[in-house]
This record gives C-alpha cells, structure tokens and sequence, in this order.
C-alpha cells in the first residue's frame, strides 16, 4: 500500500461533533443552582436533560400534560416529597404507579418506613406477611371499588378517611388532596397484598381496570406535553403503549409530545414502548441513565429554576 496516494482535507473544513461551546463550565465556589445548571456541558446526556427539562418548563407554563409515571423503587428511594411538590406546583398532572407503589406509598403514609430484607424474610416465609399493610390496602380497594372508584383513588380516599400519621408525605394521597389523577397499573400476583386471604381478586382487576380507562383519558391530552418514566421496566411502559393506541384509535390526536425514561439501566421495553415507538415521526425521546436518587432530583430542581 502507498500511503503517499492518501486523499487528505484540512481539519477546519471538517464538520464535528464537539466544540467550545458545548463544553462545561468551571463553577465558582458557593455559587447558585442556576449557575450549576448553566455549567453543565450541552453533550450527550446532558444535552439531553437539558431539552427533557425544557419540554418539562414549557408545558407546565402552557398548562399541558405532564405525566408522571414511576415504579415502586423511586418511592422505596425516599423521593416522595419531590414529587409531591411537582404536583404542588402544578406540573405534574397526573400519576401512574403499579401495584408495588402503592404498598410502599401506604406504608411511607402509615409507619413512617417501608421495604423489608426479602432475601432474609424468603427463607422462612415471612416475606410480605405484614397484617396492617394487606389489610388497609385490600380493604380500601374493596371499597372503593364499590363507589366506582379506580385503586388509586380508593388508596387515596382510605388514607385521608384514617387520617395517617404521615400522609401528608403520601404521593396517592397528595394526589386526591390536588385533584390529580393517579392511575394504578395491578398485575395480579406481583404485590405481596395478593397473598392475603383479604385480597378480592375481582375488586382488584375491576378497580385497576377502572385505573387504565382513567389513563387513556390522561393519554389522550397528552398533545405538546410530556410523559417521563421512573424505573417501572416493564408493566408501564406496555401500559402506556396500549393506552396510546386506545386514544388514537378513537380518534384523539395524540402527537407532537416529548417522553423521557429515567432508570439505572438499559431496558429494552421502556426504550421500544417509551421512547422510541410513540414518538416516532411525530415528537421526541430521550433515555437517560442514572439513579433515581440523584436523578429525580436533579430533574425536579432543573424545572423548578427554569420556572
């Protein structure tokens, strides 16, 4: 080979990827979150959360649809009072949880703590086996169930009819108190409330159904809003997409929105079902990798400054 022949450009010619412009800032000591925010570079991930945030501002400033949408980690994380204050602020519109989220929202209202050591519990049997936890939650859904009531609203009802020692750190019952929507995704036999004898399986399946139509609702004005994913890999994420089809399959358009899925990995269904396929020719999606309890936080303060 004669390399001598090589076809060579001048590299000022040359279209790249990376420039000054988009590296970050060095900030100053004791300086203000803004200024933190404005430092990071305009790169990758980063980019990305920039535009995630910005989608987020501007809806809310529109008063269009910000869906929330988490699985039970972020609640077991200690993140409840943030979003809570997004529902405050009028944010977030509406919220979806699965079955798991709603045991650890209870327990967080009720005791105070939550999330027990399953690989110690497993091996005798215990795991799961709390009485106040199955009983509140199976029998608030009976209830409810009876008035017409979705899981989420029943759980929230429940919650303020006993008036618990810490709901005000409830995200359900925040929820109910703002006039919020939450929608409860049940998959029976993935929640330890399931194992009870006090578990009415009809109740469950007609009240979370109850929950999903609920959400085809919320889906269905989801037009120049947003939909964000915490940690739920795999029933939200199919939940969303058959909700999708529903709203535009009676003839809601459903397009133009932004969805973003925050978890700690790579997943497939949430990468197919949140952000590629919904949005495809027709919005934006975004993946971000991180923790939830340094991204959660980091989003909701991007937002608020930006607000």
């Amino acid at each position: 080979m004669d390399l001598s022949k090589l076809k060579t450009y001048s590299l000022k010619k040359r279209k790249s990827k990376v420039n000054l412009g988009e590296f970050a800032k060095v900030c100053r000591k004791g300086g203000s979150f803004r200024e933190f925010y404005d430092s990071l570079p305009k790169i990758l991930a980063a980019e990305n959360l920039h535009k995630v945030t910005d989608a987020i501002v501007q809806a809310a400033k529109a008063k269009k649809q910000v869906i929330f949408m988490a699985g039970a980690h972020v609640i077991k994380c200690g993140l409840n009072s943030l979003v809570i204050d997004l529902i405050k602020r009028k944010v977030i519109k509406c919220v979806v949880l699965n079955g798991a989220g709603i045991i650890h929202d209870f327990e967080i209202a009720y005791a105070g703590f939550t999330s027990e050591d399953v690989g110690e519990a497993i091996k005798n049997g215990s795991f799961g086996m709390a009485k106040e936890t199955a009983e509140f939650i199976n029998g608030a859904i009976k209830e409810g169930n009876r008035k017409g009531f979705g899981v989420g609203r029943s759980i929230g009802e429940a919650i303020k009819k006993n008036n618990l020692l810490h709901k005000d750190l409830s995200i359900i019952y925040n929820c109910l108190k703002y006039n919020v929507p939450v929608c409860v995704q049940v998959a029976i036999g993935t929640d330890i409330v399931h194992q009870h004898p006090s578990c009415d399986g009809a109740a469950v399946g007609e009240a979370s159904l109850r929950d999903f139509h609920q959400f085809i609702g919320q889906v269905a004005k989801l037009e120049k809003g947003v939909l964000l994913n915490f940690g739920s890999a795999v029933i939200l994420p199919e939940v969303f997409l058959k909700a999708l089809t529903v709203a535009r399959n009676l003839g809601y358009k459903v397009k133009d929105f932004t969805t973003a899925n925050f978890d700690m990995i790579y997943h497939y269904r949430p990468q197919q079902n949140v952000v590629y396929r919904p949005t495809q020719g027709t919005g934006k999606g975004y993946y971000i990798v991180g923790h939830h309890e340094i991204m959660l936080p980091l989003l909701a303060r991007l937002v608020i400054e930006k607000l």
